[in-house]
């Protein structure tokens, strides 16, 4: 992490160039970014508000606790603080004693969450294999008993099969989500054909439940590009789960590949019971719900995974929905040439 902080504000204020938790002037970040930031609001060309809202805006940068210190005394600047994204509020003139003591709580509670993850990851990792080994019984059971069981027994049986392979789906996209986060996870970039992949991924999804139907459009013929063609299959996969359970029974998904001069894009169409518009921002982010009219959407992590992945490699991401008319999940990759691969 750069500390030329100042500098950096400035350039954004003035429009010269992105806040970034790299500054323009260090390349490569030389320090790790601050435990706590203490903000005053009252500063030249840009105050603290705006300082702060860079911050959460930034992906390495956001959850870092923000301080505001400041001689504004009134409620609304207080709530402003809080709405932007500060942690908590000092008015000057303050006692030293106070400010040291809230910072060491603020200090001490992140400790605290960063040890319960901690914690959460490890439990939810050993969680995996007894769960793997209770779908390869259930799975033998139902491929080897299958036909002295009972119609009633068979469908418990599928429905846990499927229970279990949906938790562990869930732990891997639980455990996938802090990898991409801490870094940890490299993408394995080599030449892919994403209508070839799109194609298997919609064959690998056969039969669709509920007499569901699923059209595969592509435009034309599109150009190899260089991508971790694991992690965007999973993309897919998601986006595509995602459509056939929130389309009615009988219903129709379409997924769309397109290109453009510089970039191929990916559409998944549903027809749903749609997301209103105040609950779209909140769908990407790590357990971030909505709730429709029948049932909780997701768990909040399949498409932080999505949004992770399709980031990393230098693309985007985003959905387009109506209440009672659907939703189109999109994401978008950047070409690359094939024979120089980022």
């Amino acid at each position: 992490m750069c500390f030329c902080w100042r500098e950096c504000w400035r350039r954004a204020a003035t429009r010269r160039g992105p806040f970034s938790a790299a500054c323009w002037r260090c390349k490569p970040p030389v320090r790790p970014p601050p435990e706590l930031i203490l903000l005053d609001i009252a500063m030249p060309e840009m105050n603290g508000y705006e300082v702060c809202e860079q911050l959460k805006a930034d992906e390495t940068l956001k959850e870092i606790p923000v301080i505001f210190i400041s001689a504004l005394s009134e409620t609304m600047d207080k709530v402003k603080a809080f709405h932007v994204g500060g942690v908590d509020y000092v008015t000057k003139p303050f006692h030293f004693e106070e400010v040291y003591a809230r910072v060491q709580t603020h200090l001490n509670m992140r400790l605290l969450e960063k040890l319960r993850d901690d914690l959460t990851q490890m439990v939810i990792h050993d969680l995996r294999n007894p769960l793997t080994a209770i779908f390869g019984v259930l799975e033998m059971l139902e491929l080897k008993e299958g036909k002295t069981l009972s119609d009633d027994t068979q469908k418990f049986v599928r429905s846990a099969c499927q229970s279990v392979k949906d938790m562990i789906a869930m732990i891997s996209s639980i455990l996938d989500v802090s990898k991409m986060n801490a870094g940890a996870m490299k993408l394995q970039r080599e030449p892919c054909d994403i209508n070839a992949l799109s194609g298997s991924v919609v064959d690998a999804a056969k039969p669709f439940p509920g007499n569901r139907t699923v059209r595969l459009e592509a435009n034309g013929v599109l150009p190899t590009i260089t991508i971790d063609g694991g992690l965007i299959r999973r993309v897919i996969q998601n986006l595509l789960g995602n459509a056939l359970k929130y389309t009615p029974e009988r219903g129709g998904v379409r997924m769309a590949v397109t290109s453009s001069a510089s970039e191929v894009r990916v559409a998944v169409t549903d027809t749903g019971s749609g997301i209103a518009p105040e609950d779209q921002h909140r769908i990407f982010e790590k357990f971030g719900q909505v709730v429709d009219r029948q049932k909780r959407v997701g768990t909040g992590l399949g498409l932080t995974f999505c949004k992770l992945v399709v980031e990393a490699h230098g693309g985007h991401i985003g959905v387009e929905s109506e209440i009672d008319k659907g939703s189109t999940f999109w994401f978008t990759l950047p070409r690359v040439d094939s024979k120089n691969p980022l």
